[in-house]
C-alpha cells in the first residue's frame, strides 16, 4: 500500500460542483456536433442506413443509463469514497458473509473493465476534436483543407496537442477543473437551445415547395438554385469549385424549392417527412444499433462517484448529482436538440449530406444562420457556436480524464496497479502520474481513431477525393472510394470499443447494487433489485448485439467485431497481469478473511 502519510484528497466539492463535473462529461453542446456524423454513418456501405432511428436509439440508451444511474446513486449512499465502481465492488463483496472471498478479484475485474471505457473514451474525444478543428480550418481556409473531409495527419496532430492541453488543466486539481466545467455547462446549454430553436423554425417556415437554401458540402455554402449535374450524378463546378446552376430553357438558373423526401430512388434514407418519423423506430434493429453508438453521448453521470474523496457530503450530494446530471443533459437537452436536428433535414441538406460531412451540425448552423442573418452571414453564427463546442470539448475530455485518472489512482493505492499511480501531487493533490499517462494513451488512441475516419459507409466519392487540396496535412491517407469503403471506420471502431467498456462497467455496477443491498434491512425491491436488474439485462443485451448484429446482417460488421477483438485482448492481458502480479506480490486471489485484503 502507498504511504498513508502521503498527500490525501481534500473534501472541497459541494452539490453544484459535483453536478457540474458530471454534466460536463455528458456535454450535449459538444456531442450533437461531434457524434451526429458518426450516428449518420452507422451502417454498411451499400446497405440501408440505420440513421432514421437515431432519436429513438438515444431514448433507448437513455433508459438504460437511467437504470444504471439509479444503481450508482443507491450504492454511493453506502460506500462514499474514491474509485467509483472499483471501490464499490470491494465493499459490496466484503459486506457479505459468503461472497467476501471474491472481493479482490471482483474489484480488479471491475477496475480493469472500467479502464476499457475510461482510457479509451478520452481518446475518442481528442479524435473528434481533431475532426472538429479540421472542419473549422477547412471552412476558414478552403484552399488548404477540406472542411468536409479534413486530412488525417492534421487531425492526428490536433488530437495529440489537445490531449496534453486537457491533461495540463486536469493536473491543476479538482478545484480548477470544476470552475472550468461550471462555466462550460452554462455556455454550451445556452448555445444548443439557440440552435434547436432556429432549426425547428427553419423547418416550420419552409413547407414543401417553398424557396429555400441548397447546401454544397465542398464549398460549405448555401445557394438559391438547383445544381447542374454530370451524367455520373456529380455536381458540375466552375474553376473555383463553386457549383454551377441548373439552367431552364430560357438559360436562367432554376430556383431551388424545398422538399422532404424520405428516400431516394435507390431506397437510401434522406429526410423525415414529418415529426412522427423522427421518433419512430423504423426498424427495431436500427434502434439497437443506434443505441450502441448513442451510449457514448450519455455516459458520464457516474463520473462524480469517483470523486467521493473530494466531496463535502458524499452520501447526500453524489446520489443527487448522478441522477440530476443525466436528467438535465439526457432527458431534456439531448432529446430536444436531436429532434430539432433530425427534423431540420430537407432536400437541401439530407442525411446523405450529413454522412459525407465531418460536421453535419456545422453545416446546418450555416444554413439556419443564413436564414436568420442573410445569405453568406450564417458562417458567423456557425463560428460563434463552434467556439462553445470547443469549450464543451475541453469540459467533457477534462471530466473523463479526471474520472479515469482517479480510478487508476485507486487501483495504484490498493497496489492492484503499479504503485506509483497511487501517489498524489503534493501541491495540487491530483493523481498527476495517472493523468499524464492517460494523456499519452489518449493521444495514441486519437491518432488511430482519425486515421480512417472516412472509411466504410462514410467513404467519400472519387470525385470528392480528387477535389481535396493536395498536401501532407490535407490529402495524405485518402485512396479511392472502393478501397476506403472496404476498410473499417476507425473512429466508429474506437467509439464502439469505449462503449463496450461502458456496457461492461454499467452491467457490473448494476449487479453490485443488487449484491450490496441483498438482505439489508433497507432493501427496496423496486430500487435495489428491479431497476438495477433491468439495467443489468439491458447492458448485456447491448453487449450481445455486438456479436449477433454482424451475423444477422444488422448494421455494420467490421467495427463491432473489431471492438470485440480489442476488448478480448484487453481482458486477456488483464487476466495475465492479475495472476502474475498476485504471484509476485504474494497475494491470494480469493480472500480467506474479511480483515485480510492483500
Amino acid at each position: 500500500m502507498a504511504d498513508q502519510k502521503a498527500p490525501q484528497m481534500q473534501a472541497t466539492l459541494g452539490l453544484t460542483g459535483l453536478t457540474s463535473n458530471a454534466m460536463a462529461l455528458i456535454a450535449p453542446g459538444a456531442f450533437l456536433w461531434l457524434t451526429f456524423a458518426i450516428q449518420a454513418g452507422t451502417g454498411v456501405a451499400g446497405q440501408p442506413s440505420t440513421a432514421p432511428a437515431m432519436w429513438l436509439g438515444i431514448f433507448a440508451a437513455l433508459l438504460l443509463c437511467l437504470a444504471t444511474a439509479v444503481a450508482y446513486a443507491e450504492i454511493s449512499k453506502l460506500y462514499p469514497g474514491t474509485g467509483s465502481s472499483y471501490y464499490y465492488a470491494e465493499q459490496a463483496m466484503l459486506s457479505k458473509d459468503t461472497a467476501f472471498k471474491y472481493a479482490r478479484i471482483a474489484k480488479f475485474i471491475v477496475g480493469w473493465g472500467s479502464h476499457l471505457y475510461y482510457w479509451v473514451y478520452p481518446g475518442v474525444m481528442v479524435a473528434v476534436t481533431g475532426v472538429f478543428v479540421g472542419y473549422i480550418v477547412g471552412f476558414l481556409y478552403p484552399s488548404v483543407m477540406s472542411g468536409s473531409n479534413p486530412g488525417p495527419v492534421f487531425m492526428g496532430l490536433v488530437a495529440v496537442v489537445f490531449s496534453f492541453f486537457v491533461a495540463w488543466i486536469a493536473s491543476k486539481g479538482a478545484g480548477a477543473s470544476t470552475a472550468v466545467n461550471l462555466a462550460i455547462n452554462i455556455v454550451q446549454i445556452s448555445a444548443l437551445v439557440v440552435f434547436s430553436v432556429l432549426a425547428l423554425g427553419y423547418r416550420v417556415n419552409h413547407p414543401a415547395g417553398a424557396p429555400a437554401f441548397n447546401y454544397d458540402g465542398q464549398t460549405l455554402s448555401t445557394y438559391t438554385y438547383q445544381f447542374a449535374t454530370a451524367k455520373d450524378g456529380s455536381t458540375v463546378r466552375d474553376a473555383s469549385g463553386n457549383p454551377l446552376p441548373l439552367l431552364d430553357k430560357a438559360g436562367k438558373p432554376v430556383p431551388f424549392t424545398i422538399d422532404y423526401p424520405e428516400t431516394d430512388a435507390s431506397g437510401n434514407f434522406l429526410t423525415h417527412p414529418n415529426a412522427a418519423s423522427v421518433v419512430a423506430p423504423h426498424k427495431f434493429s436500427y434502434m439497437f444499433i443506434q443505441a450502441t453508438v448513442a451510449i457514448l453521448i450519455l455516459v458520464g453521470f457516474e463520473s462524480v462517484t469517483s470523486m467521493g474523496g473530494e466531496a463535502k457530503n458524499p452520501t447526500k450530494h453524489i446520489p443527487i448529482a448522478v441522477i440530476a446530471s443525466l436528467l438535465i443533459q439526457g432527458l431534456v437537452c439531448y432529446l430536444i436538440e436531436y429532434f430539432a436536428a433530425n427534423y431540420f433535414l430537407n432536400s437541401g441538406y439530407t442525411m446523405a449530406s450529413a454522412t459525407g460531412s465531418a460536421a453535419p451540425i456545422g453545416d446546418m448552423m450555416i444554413m439556419v444562420g443564413d436564414a436568420l442573418l442573410g445569405q453568406g452571414h450564417g458562417k458567423y453564427f456557425m463560428l460563434a457556436e463552434a467556439v462553445t463546442v470547443f469549450f464543451a470539448l475541453i469540459g467533457t475530455t477534462l471530466s473523463c480524464m479526471n474520472t479515469g485518472a482517479r480510478v487508476t489512482y485507486a487501483m495504484g493505492k490498493d497496489d492492484e496497479a503499479p504503485e506509483h499511480f497511487g501517489i498524489l501531487h503534493a501541491g495540487s493533490l491530483s493523481p498527476r502520474r495517472a493523468i499524464w499517462t492517460l494523456a499519452v494513451i489518449s493521444a495514441v488512441i486519437g491518432v488511430v481513431a482519425v486515421s480512417l475516419v472516412f472509411a466504410d459507409a462514410t467513404a467519400p466519392t472519387d470525385a470528392t477525393i480528387a477535389a481535396l487540396p493536395h498536401g501532407l496535412f490535407s490529402s495524405f491517407g485518402y485512396t479511392t472510394h472502393d478501397k476506403l469503403a472496404a476498410l473499417p471506420n476507425s473512429l466508429l471502431m474506437i467509439t464502439l470499443t469505449s462503449n463496450f467498456g461502458t456496457f461492461i462497467l454499467y452491467a457490473l455496477s448494476c449487479f453490485l447494487c443488487i449484491v450490496a443491498y441483498h438482505k439489508r434491512p433497507d432493501h427496496n425491491f423496486l430500487i435495489h433489485t428491479l431497476i438495477p436488474g433491468f439495467g443489468l439485462l439491458a447492458n448485456l443485451v447491448c453487449m450481445g448485439f455486438y456479436v449477433a448484429g454482424p451475423f444477422f446482417n444488422l448494421g455494420t460488421k467490421m467495427e463491432p467485431l473489431g471492438a470485440l477483438a480489442i476488448s478480448a485482448v484487453w481482458g486477456l492481458y488483464g487476466a495475465i497481469y492479475f495472476l502474475r502480479s498476485s504471484k509476485a506480490k504474494g497475494k491470494t486471489v480469493l480472500l480467506e478473511s474479511k480483515n485480510v485484503l492483500s
